[in-house]
């Protein structure tokens, strides 16, 4: 007796269509001259009263770069969007939400774990269709792709680089012994003297530890975190 097995793609695909009565909308500029967000607000505002839902609230971020992955009223919308106050989020363009790919796929992701749909009205994108899911995880498979190309790219700039004769990591500092030793014994803190030479505190600690305080010069490697908190 033949067993037939689903692609969990397809399975997705073929789920109903969520229900939507109530709309959050999300808008952003990425600078203030010259960009108003009332033009993106107006169209959503329209579309979401032709389909006959809800607006209960709109999220607008104002001067916000797409390089960042963190924008204020995106956050307070995802955290709206996990109490369930709201069906779906409604965008003008896909890239108003999220300009870096991992960004976009991690957000969408989230949204589907919420149960709330997302439609970006100029794509004509609805993630709350069947076909919409499907197109998601061809999003995801994209952003898969790139991280993919990105760490190749890194990893072969390395190579380059060290078949070059190059040396990776920041440059070895020098440190005057004598000087920290005696910024410590006229009461400084680790931290005060870590601030006046620019060396972490940790490097300090092992310096006075391991060194004598000849007054030379001692190079050490690049300064390490550390939770030493000694005063």
């Amino acid at each position: 007796m033949a067993v037939s097995k689903r692609n969990t793609a397809s399975s997705r695909a073929q789920e109903p269509p969520l229900t939507i009565a109530r709309v959050a909308l999300y808008v952003r500029v990425s600078t203030l001259n010259g960009q108003d967000p009332e033009m993106q607000l107006s169209e959503l505002r329209e579309y979401a009263s032709r389909r006959g839902w809800t607006i209960t609230n709109e999220y607008v971020d104002q001067g916000v770069s797409g390089s960042k992955e963190s924008w204020p009223q995106l956050n307070e919308l995802m955290t709206d969007a996990h109490r369930r106050e709201f069906d779906a989020v409604l965008v003008w363009k896909i890239d108003r939400f999220g300009r870096p790919l991992k960004h976009l796929v991690n957000a969408l992701a989230d949204l589907c774990a919420y149960g709330v749909g997302f439609i970006s009205f100029r794509d004509n994108l609805d993630l709350s269709t069947p076909s919409g899911r499907l197109m998601f995880q061809i999003i995801g498979a994209m952003a898969e792709f790139e991280r993919a190309l990105i760490q190749e790219r890194v990893r072969a700039g390395l190579r380059n680089a060290r078949a070059k004769g190059r040396k990776l990591g920041r440059p070895r500092r020098i440190v005057d012994a004598s000087r920290v030793a005696a910024l410590r014994a006229s009461g400084i803190s680790w931290r005060a003297i870590s601030r006046q030479t620019g060396v972490g505190v940790a490097t300090l600690y092992r310096l006075i530890e391991q060194c004598s305080c000849s007054g030379v010069g001692i190079e050490l490697p690049p300064p390490r975190r550390c939770p030493i908190g000694k005063q």
